[in-house]
C-alpha cells in the first residue's frame, strides 16, 4: 500500500468508537438537567418569557437613530421625510420597548414573588414615559458634545465626535438606561450600559447621577459608580475611577442602596488613571485631579491635587 493510502486508512474513524461515546451523552444531559434543577437561581426554566439582551441592544440603536437622525441611519432623511421618519421608528421602538420593559417587570414579580403589577399595562405606561422624555435626552447629549468638541483640539467637527468618539457612544446609552432606571426599570438599564462597556471599556453605572456638558476623553478603563453624583462641565480622561471602598461581607447589605461612590462637583477636571473613592468623598468644584492619585477624603473647591514629580533613574 502507497504512503498516502496508509495516512488515508489511518484517519478513518471506527463507527462502533463514535457510537460508544453518543450511548453516553443521555447520562450527561442528566447530570446536567439534576445540576439547573438543583441551582434554579441561576438559571431561567419558565414558561414565562424574560427580557432579551439582543432585543434590549436593538433597541439601543433603534434610539440612537432617533437621537441622531441621519447620522447612522441605513435610508437617507431629509427636511420632507424627517416627520414620516421618525413616526415610524418612534412607534416601532415604543413597541418593542413596551415588550422588554413588561418583560422584565414580570420576571421581577415571579423571582422575588411580588404582588401582581399588570406587567403589560405598566410595561406601555413606562415605555411611554421613556419616549416622551427623549426631547430632553437629546438635549443634554446635546451639551455633552459641544463640551467634547470645545475642550479637544483634535476634533474636527460636531460630525466626528457623533460617528466615532467611544466616550459620545458610552455616555448616549448611559443617558437612555439612566432614564429608564429612573422609571424604576429593573434589568434593561444594566443591560445597556454594559453592552457600551464591553464595547467601549467605559463602565458606567445607569445610577449614577451625572450632569449637562459631560466629557469622558479617550475613555478606556473609565468607571463610574452607582451612586456617584457628578455635576455640570465636568471632564474625565482614560482610567479614572469613581469608586466605592472595600466592604466586609456582613457590610455588603447594610450598603447596599446608599451613597458608596464620590462626588464630583462642577467644572471639575480628572486627569488618566485618578482614583477617587468613597460616599462621604467630595470634589469641591473647579478643581484638577492630576493622574494617577488616589483618593479617599474630600477636597476644597479650586484645588489641585498632584503626584511629587517622580525622579528618574538612567542606569
Amino acid at each position: 500500500m502507497k504512503k498516502k493510502e496508509l495516512e488515508i486508512a489511518s484517519c478513518k474513524r471506527n463507527p462502533s468508537d463514535f457510537l460508544r461515546k453518543r450511548d453516553h451523552l443521555p447520562e450527561i444531559i442528566d447530570n446536567i438537567t439534576n445540576s439547573i434543577n438543583q441551582n434554579s437561581r441561576f438559571n431561567h426554566i419558565d414558561y414565562e418569557p424574560i427580557p432579551s439582551r439582543s432585543a434590549v441592544i436593538d433597541i439601543i440603536f433603534r434610539l440612537r437613530d432617533i437621537l441622531f437622525p441621519g447620522y447612522f441611519n441605513k435610508e437617507k432623511i431629509d427636511p420632507i421625510n424627517l416627520k414620516y421618519y421618525l413616526g415610524q421608528a418612534i412607534t416601532n421602538v415604543f413597541d418593542l420597548l413596551s415588550v422588554q420593559i413588561s418583560y422584565s417587570i414580570r420576571h421581577e414579580c415571579f423571582r422575588y414573588n411580588l404582588p401582581c403589577g399588570s406587567c403589560d399595562e405598566r410595561g406601555e405606561g413606562v415605555a411611554y414615559d421613556f419616549i416622551a422624555s427623549l426631547p430632553e435626552i437629546k438635549n443634554i447629549l446635546a451639551t455633552d458634545i459641544t463640551a467634547a468638541y470645545n475642550g479637544d483640539p483634535a476634533a474636527k467637527s460636531y460630525d466626528e465626535i457623533i460617528f466615532s468618539y467611544p466616550g459620545t457612544f458610552a455616555i448616549t446609552v448611559y443617558r437612555i438606561a439612566h432614564r429608564l432606571f429612573e422609571l424604576s426599570v429593573p434589568l434593561l438599564p444594566r443591560i445597556m450600559t454594559e453592552y457600551a462597556h464591553s464595547i467601549t471599556g467605559i463602565d458606567i453605572h445607569p445610577g449614577a447621577q451625572i450632569g449637562e456638558s459631560f466629557v469622558i476623553d479617550h475613555g478606556t478603563g473609565v468607571v463610574i459608580g452607582e451612586t456617584s453624583q457628578i455635576g455640570k462641565n465636568v471632564r474625565i480622561y482614560q482610567g479614572v475611577t469613581l469608586g466605592a471602598l472595600s466592604l466586609s461581607k456582613d457590610k455588603v447589605e447594610q450598603m447596599r442602596g446608599n451613597k458608596r461612590h464620590p462626588t464630583i462637583e462642577d467644572d471639575v477636571v480628572i486627569y488618566s488613571g485618578a482614583t477617587i473613592l468613597g460616599g462621604d468623598t467630595i470634589i469641591g468644584a473647579r478643581s484638577v485631579i492630576g493622574g494617577n492619585v488616589w483618593i479617599t477624603k474630600s477636597i476644597p473647591p479650586d484645588t489641585k491635587v498632584m503626584i511629587e514629580i517622580p525622579q528618574l533613574v538612567f542606569s
